[in-house]
């Protein structure tokens, strides 16, 4: 029998045509870009994409069901479609899981209570930790609000200007902003209205929360706190003579974090929020808001990643008073 080589006949000079194998009528090939369109369901399969013979793993036996959709008996063993959940009425994505995430923070609420003003952290350290956040500034300088990767420094008479890389803070959150929750808000909702709506859509009252609310506000009400001179006072008398500031018919964000019942002292529980506006030239620490119409997104956080201060201010301050409630009503709330 003749052997054959690589395309000539033994014993023969003469090369054997050959020709190469058809090409197949279409590809089975689906490129990844469909297999994610499948998978998710935002867009239809393409054409090119091979279909699956059977849709069995989207149906379950239900052996309770009397009837079927359309009254009559199923037969025995027949498969029902259980209804899928709809999302949430305000929901403008699929919330996503809870994954690690984490919050910075530099030095303790009590501390600020107590009169520790002067921090060593540079804004441009604390914008190397998130490009979201709130605080304020040394000396008790102002309240600070962070926006894409922005710090802005909100002064007593409403103003806002942008910080420098070099000024300092003596407390301060911030995180990278992912919002694994949006929502659109409850329209003409005050902020008594909006706390407890934001308690029922995240998953855990247990976690920390980034949270940004941006939209259209009749009025917001805000105060500032304003530069303090040595020896400090405690921040119950530098917040004492504050007054309020009212912003009327105005686009903004409103930014902060929900902070667990088990941070205070830590951190200020329930929602410590700031505000500025869109065109980033006023703002303030929020006291109340009336909200028209808008957007609220969210991010959870599950770890939190705390620096304290080396200061001798520090080391001696009082960081468990027994009013720590008192005072942060008084500064914080000032109803």
């Amino acid at each position: 029998m003749p052997r054959r080589g690589c395309g000539v006949a033994s014993g023969s000079s003469s090369s054997i045509p050959w020709s190469p194998p058809p090409p197949p009528s279409r590809t089975a090939w689906s490129p990844p870009t469909a297999r994610a369109w499948r998978r998710c369901g935002s867009l239809p399969t393409p054409p090119w994409a091979p279909r699956p013979a059977a849709a069995a793993s989207l149906v379950c036996v239900n052996t309770d069901a009397a009837t079927n959709s359309t009254g009559a008996n199923p037969a025995p063993g027949a498969r029902q479609a259980n209804p899928a959940p709809g999302p949430h009425p305000d929901a403008l994505q699929a919330d996503l899981p809870i994954n690690r995430h984490t919050f910075f923070q530099a030095s303790l609420m009590t501390a600020l209570l107590d009169g520790i003003y002067d921090g060593e952290l540079t804004i441009g350290e604390l914008l190397g930790k998130g490009n979201f956040g709130i605080g304020t500034f040394n000396g008790l300088d102002g309240e600070m609000v962070i926006l894409d990767g922005v710090c802005w420094q909100l002064r007593g008479d409403g103003t806002a200007t942008r910080a420098t890389m070099t000024q300092k803070t003596p407390f301060a959150v911030a995180t990278n902003f992912v919002p694994h929750i949006v929502r659109r808000a409850p329209e003409n909702t005050v902020r008594a209205d909006i706390t407890p709506y934001i308690d029922s859509v995240v998953p855990s009252a247990n976690y920390m929360y980034a949270l940004r609310i941006c939209g259209e506000f009749e009025w917001v009400k805000t105060r500032t706190v304003v530069k303090q001179s040595k020896p400090y006072p405690k921040m119950v008398d530098a917040t004492e003579a504050d007054e309020s500031i009212d912003f009327e018919n105005v686009r903004g964000v409103i930014a902060g974090f929900r902070t667990p019942v088990y941070e205070k002292g830590i951190s200020v529980p329930g929602c410590h929020v700031h505000f500025i506006d869109d065109e980033r030239t006023s703002g303030g620490h929020v006291l109340d808001f009336k909200l028209k119409s808008g957007i609220i997104e969210i991010c959870p956080g599950t770890d939190l990643e705390l620096r304290l201060p080396l200061t001798p201010e520090f080391s001696h301050a009082h960081l468990a008073p027994e009013d720590l409630d008192a005072q942060i009503h008084a500064t914080e709330v000032k109803d």
